[in-house]
């Protein structure tokens, strides 16, 4: 039996029916409401707008619980690799092993770009960040791989032609930003190693392979592979509702992951520490500072939007700094300063009255620095593991026979009619 809210405006009665999720999570239907009572919901940063069904990732910010296709991100970080994290977003299920294979094998031959392609790096001026080279070259992938998607082999195709081609674009981003010549994936690397080979090898210092580092990325990439309706998805599911082709909706989702409240807070993280190095800030008053209502000093790094409880994924990169910085033996200040404020934050009784618990970008930003990654590429590596949830996303809006085109309502608040005015009478 169909459950229905009962809302009322100026006393008359509407029944809204009442959609229940797989773990019970409900929404109430407001499709019809405009058209039966000429009302609209207003909801600035639709936090509380369910605008599509979804059966990819279940997350509950309370208990701080995240899951793709029911599996725990924990089970995922500890067993999953990247590629496989992918498929499962993707396929909606674990691959076999001759299907991993096929998919490694795929990537590896998917993995060079078309050299015409080499030609947009060195027109961008030198100043251009990474993400905005990076969303420009996944929108012109489009005019290098125009086939249309004709069956589910061609779709699947172009998905393994991204995430393959997506890592060789952002090592070449980074290679012709520095001024030196791009490297070429080496067959022989799995898909983590790979990039960390196109980044740092170089023709007098050949890359030296460290499997603690690979497993570091791959982690973070897993644990970064989707997150829900973000802003990033959510502008994948916007753009991608209009019918775009592919290339473009991927582009859009790097575009919106670029801003520092999205996919930039790590990159902001390591800002603020800089800029408590060059200040001489003490730990204590920079925690005051947080605390204080009045200061407009953000603590970066530190909460959730969505999480209230301790973010599952900031446990895992804990785990794994941790790992990082006892291995690599890493003399930097910033990284101290980061631990110190750490310690600092997690002892304090108003961050743990508030939630306020290191995120996965604190402590995602702290491994990023320890492997070598410069931090202009920061919001980049975090483009390319969130990939696969964006493709996982179009795909399931793209077969979804009930989707429409995005097309949000408005409450205006502007003037009402006023008559043209020549321009003598101005």
């Amino acid at each position: 039996m169909t459950e229905y809210a009962r809302l009322i405006v100026d006393g008359k009665e509407y029944n809204l029916p009442v959609i229940e999720g797989t773990v019970g999570d409900k929404a109430i239907d407001i499709r019809s409401l405009r058209q039966e009572s000429g009302f609209i919901t207003f909801d600035p940063g639709f936090g509380n707008t369910g605008s599509c069904k979804s059966a990819i990732t279940f997350m509950d910010g309370e208990k701080g619980i995240l899951r793709y296709r029911g599996i725990p991100i924990e089970e995922l970080a500890e067993h999953s690799s990247f590629v496989e994290t992918a498929f499962l977003l993707i396929a909606g299920r674990l691959p076999s092993r001759a299907e991993l294979t096929t998919i490694s094998v795929n990537l590896n031959d998917l993995s060079l770009l078309h050299e015409n392609m080499k030609q947009f790096y060195q027109n961008f001026p030198s100043r251009t960040h990474p993400m905005g080279i990076l969303s420009a070259m996944v929108n012109a992938m489009r005019s290098f791989h125009p086939e249309l998607v004709d069956s589910k082999e061609d779709l699947q195709r172009t998905f393994l032609r991204l995430i393959s081609k997506v890592r060789t674009m952002a090592a070449m981003a980074y290679k012709v930003s520095i001024g030196q010549n791009p490297v070429y994936p080496n067959p022989n690397y799995s898909y983590c190693a790979n990039f960390l080979h196109m980044m740092f090898d170089t023709p007098v210092v050949p890359y030296r392979f460290d499997k603690d580092v690979s497993d570091a990325l791959n982690v973070f990439w897993v644990l970064h592979a989707d997150h829900e309706q973000n802003c990033s998805t959510t502008a994948v599911r916007v753009v991608g509702s209009g019918k775009v082709n592919i290339y473009a909706a991927m582009s859009s989702g790097i575009a919106a992951l670029w801003g520092p409240l999205h996919g930039g807070a790590n990159q902001a993280v390591i800002y603020m520490l800089e800029e408590i190095q060059s200040k001489g800030l003490k730990i204590s008053d920079v925690i005051k500072r947080a605390k204080d209502k009045k200061n407009p000093f953000k603590l970066m790094g530190f909460g959730h939007r969505v999480y209230k409880a301790y973010d599952p994924r900031a446990k895992i990169m804990k785990t794994i700094c941790d790992k990082i910085l006892k291995k690599t033996k890493i003399k930097d200040s910033l990284l101290s300063i980061a631990m110190e404020l750490e310690e600092e934050a997690l002892g304090d009784p108003f961050f743990q009255e508030k939630n306020l618990y290191p995120n996965v970008d604190f402590y995602s930003g702290i491994v990023l620095r320890a492997i070598g990654i410069p931090t202009n590429m920061f919001t980049v590596m975090f483009a390319i593991g969130r990939l696969p949830g964006w493709i996982a996303h179009w795909q399931e809006d793209f077969f979804d026979p009930e989707m429409k085109i995005s097309r949000p309502r408005q409450v205006y608040t502007g003037e009402t009619e006023l008559k043209y005015l020549p321009i003598d009478q101005r």
